[in-house]
């Protein structure tokens, strides 16, 4: 089988390897469609922490379930997805129902290879069921769940205003879920063209253009002087991070959802006086994946508003590059196999 293999960054190569052999308790997938998301194009940049090269990426998946190997209620033939936070069910975080932070996780196409390959096995417990969603659907569920699950965290509230800080892939699918809690969303970005994406196709309540526009002053305007009672930063940039202390309301939460290798730092009397919660979201669960695919099927979003650009695997290593372009206007890169 073909796989492509990032071997150091900025290098994405072919290889050929054998079709790796079936193990006790792994399942068999024949990849069908690759998801491009941030994480794929951080390690190609060489700025993705947690990461090894060479490494096969990809990890927003979907595919034909080859041998499903004991994994019960599915069966060979099967579309479906899979969880791609591989856990080791007996730390102190498994324990606890929190598989998605594990203390020993090998998240696929990070700590273990991926798949950007025709073939790819993994643990039988990840697999989810594709409960008749299409291939493009299903290979969106992962990014979506991550959103979901920032939600989760942050526990909205109806009525509430959320502000996300960053309109990609990522941030565009908190924004979808905090509008399914019920928050008001407030999309914040540098991004024009972006935000209008947020405005027109997802109906965000708010935008707000960080290059020509006050922040505080816009924010103080939207929320009737109370500031924004939950916060998400979805850009891993530190700038935004540290920025976002200041948009909190009192008695806000701050969920940093966008991952950067610095250390942030902020005003602990100005984030003491507001009794404020900082947390982190770290992955999704199995309830995430459930919800984004219930979320789906009840029409309440429409994943075909984020693909935008699409490759057959032959071509990745010549087009992977240009996606890192904001110009080109990519939110979702999808590769066919």
């Amino acid at each position: 089988m073909r796989v492509v293999v990032c071997e150091e960054p900025g290098k994405l190569a072919f290889k050929d390897q054998e079709i790796p052999e079936i193990k006790e308790s792994y399942a068999q997938i024949r990849i069908r469609r690759i998801g491009i998301c941030g994480t794929d194009l951080h390690a190609f940049e060489g700025t993705q922490p947690y990461f090894n090269y060479p490494r096969i990426l990809g990890h927003e998946l979907s595919g034909e379930l080859i041998e499903p190997n004991g994994a019960p209620g599915f069966k060979k033939g099967e579309i479906i997805t899979f969880i791609p936070y591989f856990n080791c069910g007996v730390c102190i975080a498994c324990r606890a129902g929190r598989p998605n932070c594990c203390a020993n996780i090998n998240v696929c196409g990070v700590h273990v290879d991926g798949g950007m390959a025709e073939y790819l096995n993994v643990p039988a417990y990840s697999l989810v069921h594709g409960d008749g969603l299409s291939y493009d659907d299903l290979a969106l569920v992962e990014p979506l769940a991550i959103g979901a699950h920032s939600i989760r965290r942050a526990d909205v509230k109806p009525g509430e205003f959320v502000l996300v800080i960053g309109a990609g892939p990522i941030g565009l699918g908190i924004m979808e879920f905090a509008r399914i809690a019920g928050g008001r969303v407030i999309a914040m970005d540098l991004n024009t063209k972006r935000l209008e994406f947020c405005r027109d196709r997802l109906k965000v309540d708010h935008i707000i253009n960080v290059s020509i526009e006050n922040i505080q002053e816009r924010l103080a305007q939207i929320t009737d002087g109370d500031m924004p009672a939950v916060v998400i930063d979805a850009t891993g940039s530190l700038k935004a991070i540290n920025s976002g202390f200041q948009y909190m309301a009192h008695g806000a939460r701050y969920i940093l959802v966008g991952l950067q290798k610095g250390d942030i730092s902020f005003s602990h009397p100005e984030f003491h006086k507001r009794e404020a919660t900082l947390m982190s979201s770290r992955n999704a669960t199995r309830e995430d994946f459930e919800h984004v695919i219930a979320s789906m099927k009840k029409g309440l979003v429409q994943p075909a508003n984020y693909i935008t650009h699409r490759v057959r695997f032959d071509k990745v290593k010549d087009e992977f590059d240009s996606w890192l372009d904001p110009a080109n206007g990519v939110i979702k890169a999808m590769i066919e196999l």
